[in-house]
C-alpha cells in the first residue's frame, strides 16, 4: 500500500488551522442548479470533519474549462447554494484564491467556518502547474488535504503544486478510493478478474496491455469483443469493429498466453439486422453463425453463465465498460446478468469487486447494484489511466 497521510494523522484539535482541501465540485448543471451533486456528497465527510475539528476550511475547486482568464458563468458561486444544500452549512464565497481578498476572508472566519474560492482555472498558473502560483496559494494555509481523486490524473497547481508548500494529506473520499484501488491492482488477493468493456479497442489499448500481466482473467465484451473475434477470424457481419488492429489484438494475446492470463471471448452472442430496441431481427447464435448482415450487440446467454462460473473462482474483479450496447433493450442483459453474479459474491464476502468509468457507473446502476460493489468510483479519467498503471501526479504528491 502506498504510504499517504491521512486526516488520522492530523492533532484532534485543529483550531488556529487553515486547511486549504482540494475538491471536486465540477457539477453538471441545468437552469443555474445542479443536476447531479454525487461529487458534492462524495467531500461532504471531509469538509465537515476538518470544519468540526476547529480549522477554517477552503475549498479550492474548479468549474467547467474557462482557459486561464475570468468567465462570470463559470464562477464557482454559480455552484455554492447546491454545496450548502449538500453540507448543510453556509458557506462564504471569496473571489480569489490569492492574495489579501483571501487573507481578509480567512480573518473573518471563525473556527469551523467554511469558504469557498473562486474557481482556480481562472488563473492560467493552475493548469501550468506555476511554482510560484502554488506557492501563492499556500501563503494562506497552513496544511492541504486532497479530496479529489477525479482530478489527480492532472498535474495542476491545486491537485499536485500546494503538495510542495505545505502539508499534505488525502482527504476521506481519496483515502477511500486509493485504499479500493489498491485492494484491486495494487496487492489484490488472487485470481483477479478484469471485465473490459465499450466500443473500441483504440481507446483501452494501455488498459488491456497493462491488465494481461496483472490478471489472471481478462473478460472482453462490446464493440471490443468483435475486434478480438475478428482477429481470430470469426466473421462479424457488420457488427462494429476496428479490422485494422488484428496485428495489435494478436500481439495482447500473445502477450497474455506467456503472462498465464485467460482472455474470455463469447462462444454465443446476440444479434439483430438493425440496432433498434427489442427488433424483429433479434436472435442468439453461435459465434461462427453471424450472417453478413447481422451486427453482435451482446453476449449470448451460454457465454454469460460461463463467466459468471469464471468469477466465483476469483477474489477478487475490476471492471471497466459494459458487455453489450446496454442503452437499449435488450442488449443489457449480459452486463446486467454479469453485474448481478459480481454483487452476490460481493456480499457473500467471497469477492472484492471495484468499478468505475462513466459508462460502468451508469450500466450498474441500470442493474441495480451499484451499492452492492465494494466500491465504485466515478473519477472518470483518473479511473482509466489508474488501469492503465500510470502514475497519478496528484497521488504521487501526496506520497512524497
Amino acid at each position: 500500500m502506498p504510504k499517504f497521510k491521512t486526516l488520522d494523522d492530523l492533532p484532534a484539535d485543529l483550531t488556529g488551522e487553515v486547511a486549504l482541501v482540494r475538491v471536486d465540485l465540477n457539477l453538471p448543471m441545468k437552469d443555474g442548479s445542479a443536476t447531479d451533486v454525487t461529487r458534492v456528497e462524495a467531500v461532504r465527510p471531509t469538509i465537515l470533519e476538518l470544519a468540526g475539528r476547529g480549522a477554517k476550511v477552503l475549498l479550492l475547486a474548479h468549474f467547467g474549462r474557462p482557459g486561464g482568464a475570468r468567465s462570470s458563468t463559470l464562477s464557482t458561486s454559480m455552484v455554492i447554494g447546491d454545496v450548502e444544500r449538500v453540507i448543510g452549512e453556509e458557506i462564504m464565497f471569496i473571489p480569489e484564491v490569492t492574495g489579501p481578498v483571501v487573507a481578509q476572508s480567512i480573518g473573518i472566519l471563525r473556527a469551523g467556518d467554511i469558504g469557498l474560492l473562486d474557481n482556480t482555472r481562472f488563473w492560467p498558473g493552475e493548469e501550468a502547474n506555476d511554482p510560484n502560483f502554488a506557492q501563492a496559494i499556500a501563503a494562506n494555509g497552513t496544511l492541504y488535504v486532497n479530496d479529489a481523486f477525479s482530478a489527480a490524473h492532472r498535474a495542476h497547481a491545486t491537485t499536485e503544486g500546494l503538495a510542495h508548500f505545505l502539508p499534505a494529506y488525502a482527504g476521506r473520499s481519496m483515502e477511500a478510493e486509493l485504499k479500493a484501488l489498491d485492494a484491486a491492482l495494487g496487492a489484490p488477493e488472487q485470481p483477479v478478474a478484469a471485465v473490459v468493456g465499450g466500443a473500441k479497442v483504440s481507446t483501452k489499448l494501455a488498459v488491456l496491455e497493462h491488465l494481461v500481466g496483472k490478471v489472471q482473467h481478462l473478460i472482453i465484451g462490446g464493440g471490443m469483443a468483435n475486434t478480438f473475434l475478428a482477429a481470430r477470424g470469426v466473421k462479424v457481419g457488420k457488427s462494429l469493429c476496428e479490422h485494422d488492429l488484428a496485428a495489435t489484438v494478436a500481439r495482447i494475446m500473445d502477450e497474455a498466453d506467456h503472462a498465464g492470463c485467460t482472455v474470455h471471448l463469447p462462444y454465443d452472442v446476440v444479434v439483430a439486422k438493425e440496432f433498434a430496441a427489442n427488433p424483429a431481427s433479434l436472435r442468439v447464435c453461435n459465434v461462427h453463425e453471424v450472417a453478413e448482415d447481422e451486427m453482435i450487440l451482446d453476449l449470448g446467454p451460454q457465454a454469460v453463465e460461463a463467466l459468471a462460473d469464471v468469477l466465483k473462482t476469483c477474489r477478487t474483479l475490476v471492471w471497466n465498460g459494459p458487455l453489450g450496447a446496454f442503452e437499449t433493450e435488450p442488449f443489457d442483459m449480459a452486463t446486467v446478468a454479469l453485474a448481478r453474479t459480481a454483487a452476490a459474491l460481493t456480499l457473500e464476502g467471497s469477492l472484492i469487486s471495484v468499478a468505475g468509468g462513466g459508462d460502468t457507473v451508469a450500466a450498474l446502476a441500470q442493474a441495480g447494484v451499484a451499492e452492492d460493489f465494494s466500491y465504485v468510483s466515478t473519477a472518470g479519467g483518473a479511473f482509466l489511466e489508474w488501469m492503465e498503471g500510470r502514475v497519478l501526479p496528484g497521488v504521487a504528491a501526496l506520497e512524497a
